[in-house]
């Protein structure tokens, strides 16, 4: 039991670092994204308020929230893998 513990705690803290690291991965995609679009729309208005603008509407996009699959997928796997060998 103990080391199933120690398990869970490892990985969740590995998970919780590839989850920060792909979001800010993925925040600064994004923001270059932004960026770019806004060069080649002919520069309409400040560029922060366009990258704030669309950075809020990314934080409440479908892509962010799959990279919450970082916890979801290793976990259920691991579940998984403990209930085919011990009920199986």
């Amino acid at each position: 039991m103990a080391a199933l513990a120690r398990l869970l705690i490892i990985g969740f803290i590995v998970c919780t670092i590839l989850y920060v690291v792909l979001s800010l991965y993925s925040r600064s995609v994004r923001k270059g994204k932004l960026r770019e679009w806004w060069e080649e729309e002919g520069r309409p208005g400040d560029l922060d308020a366009y990258i704030e603008k669309g950075l809020e509407e990314y934080d409440g996009s479908l892509r962010r929230r799959l990279i919450l699959g970082v916890y979801v997928v290793p976990f259920s796997i691991v579940a998984a893998i403990i209930y085919f060998t011990n009920f199986h």
